[in-house]
């Protein structure tokens, strides 16, 4: 009695593929809202005009993006839905007699046309470009973070290897400030040293060298990538930039810095970002971009039971600290690394009560460093800090950059990659923005059809029923 079902595997259907598809399919609004088109342009100059039939650059990319947006993550897998799946092949523009490109064909693609033409960045600008023209982002306040994306690398495959220590990219304009401010303490210029490079070991993979090896807290120990991102108030990414994973987030910030003044000029006004990005360095260069840095109080890391720096009082007129005994912390000299330290009178240090909660030193004396910048991090922790816009701007950290990283790991492939080298990991990762970004952007105007839509009809019922009166007398 429970067996009441049949089986027609044999119907034959007699319907076009735009009649098979909801009409409320995602696809629908992909195709709706975003003019493909533009791929043409972008990748018709990389295609020769003789040879073989090629296949359409438009498939190529719209297959990356159903691979993206609908977060199947291997592009075999995705040839094999589209075999099956009305609203790919109608995306696509394929018929059930057309065959679907086979998965090894944009990897060939990529590495014979797309990798070195920067085709992944002229497609994440589109975009932007379609977004700007919509009014859609708003740029005046940057929200910015670092998340690792898991290399494919097997973390117990790996070699110890000696490498150098690239040089900072400020290092010339603080060695100038190092010179001015001895300079300023009657103190002789540090001899340049012999420019022998430094190095450090480091854990290389051997899948992958271009990925470092990231430990953090609890986390697992594995080779990964440091993509740090950048996005606006609603959730709409602006730029990213990939280091490796042993790249701490205060440094990958540079490269992702230049990128936004490059693509968006001085439209920035504001960066907010989270405890890892406080330094005197980043503070300076958002200053004298003429922009405010917002960022949270980070606890000193000073040992337990220790008086914590900011209990030390700095007095700018006579340039030295105050203890908490208040006793004074002379200048002493500045350091090739930028630090002013400042010391003590050991003299005093050896007869004051609170000694022990101050220093622990073997010759009583009491040193602290302060940088040559120190300045610009104070004016954003000490007074941007605490103004009335911090405390409006900053915690939508959790409802923009936080959300935009747990959505794009959870539904878009951005908790571990299938690709190795820096390159084909950034080119991958632009995409994959790239499509979180048209389909936030479908679905936004989606809403707004339908919102207009539904006061059209309002708006006729409204019409209907004053008529309807009107008849009534």
């Amino acid at each position: 009695m429970a067996k009441n079902r049949q089986i027609r595997n044999d119907s034959f259907v007699f319907f076009s593929l735009d009649e098979l598809l909801p009409q409320d399919h995602l696809v629908r609004d992909l195709e709706e809202f975003m003019d493909w088109n533009f791929i043409y342009s972008i990748c018709d100059p990389l295609y020769s005009d003789f040879g073989a039939n090629r296949i359409d650059p438009v498939v190529l990319f719209k297959l990356m993006m159903i691979n993206i947006i609908f977060g199947i993550h291997s592009m075999r897998k995705t040839c094999e839905e589209v075999q099956v799946n009305i609203a790919y092949r109608w995306f696509l523009g394929l018929s059930f007699e057309d065959k679907v490109p086979d998965h090894s064909t944009f990897s060939q693609n990529y590495i014979r046309k797309f990798r070195d033409n920067d085709v992944a960045i002229k497609i994440f600008m589109h975009i932007i470009e379609v977004l700007k023209k919509e009014g859609i982002i708003d740029l005046t306040t940057v929200y910015t973070d670092g998340t690792h994306l898991k290399a494919n690398a097997n973390k117990n495959k790996y070699e110890n290897k000696e490498v150098e220590i690239a040089a900072k990219l400020y290092q010339q304009e603080l060695n100038e400030e190092i010179d001015k401010d001895r300079e300023k303490h009657h103190k002789k210029q540090l001899k340049k040293k012999e420019e022998n490079p430094k190095t450090k070991n480091i854990k290389t993979s051997r899948n992958d060298p271009d990925c470092g090896y990231f430990h953090k807290g609890e986390k697992e120990r594995c080779f990964a990538y440091n993509v740090n991102t950048s996005c606006d108030k609603n959730g709409y990414i602006l730029a990213m930039y990939v280091e490796p994973g042993n790249v701490h987030d205060s440094q990958a910030f540079f490269g992702l810095y230049g990128r936004l003044k490059c693509w968006y000029g001085e439209a920035i006004k504001k960066h907010v970002a989270d405890a890892g990005y406080i330094s005197p360095v980043i503070s300076k260069l958002i200053k004298d971009n003429e922009q405010t840095l917002y960022i949270p109080y980070k606890r000193p890391m000073t040992k337990k039971g220790l008086f914590k720096k900011y209990e030390y009082v700095y007095d700018e007129y006579y340039d030295c600290y105050l203890c908490p005994n208040e006793k004074v912390l002379s200048y002493r000299t500045t350091t090739r690394e930028g630090y002013k330290e400042y010391v003590s009178n050991p003299k005093e240090c050896k007869e004051c009560p609170l000694r022990s909660r101050c220093t622990e030193s073997k010759n009583q004396q009491k040193v602290i460093q302060r940088h040559v910048w120190e300045e610009y991090k104070e004016e954003f922790m000490d007074e941007v800090r605490h103004s009335p816009e911090w405390k409006e701007i900053y915690p939508k950290r959790k409802e923009t950059i936080e959300r935009v990283f747990a959505d794009g790991k959870r539904r878009h492939g951005l908790d571990y990659t299938l690709y190795t080298g820096k390159e084909a990991v950034e080119f991958h990762t632009l995409l994959i923005y790239a499509g979180m970004n048209i389909k936030k952007y479908a679905k936004y105007m989606k809403k707004i059809k339908d919102k207009y839509a539904q006061k059209s009809r309002n708006s006729d019922k409204n019409r209907e029923v004053v008529g309807k009166m009107r008849l009534l007398g």
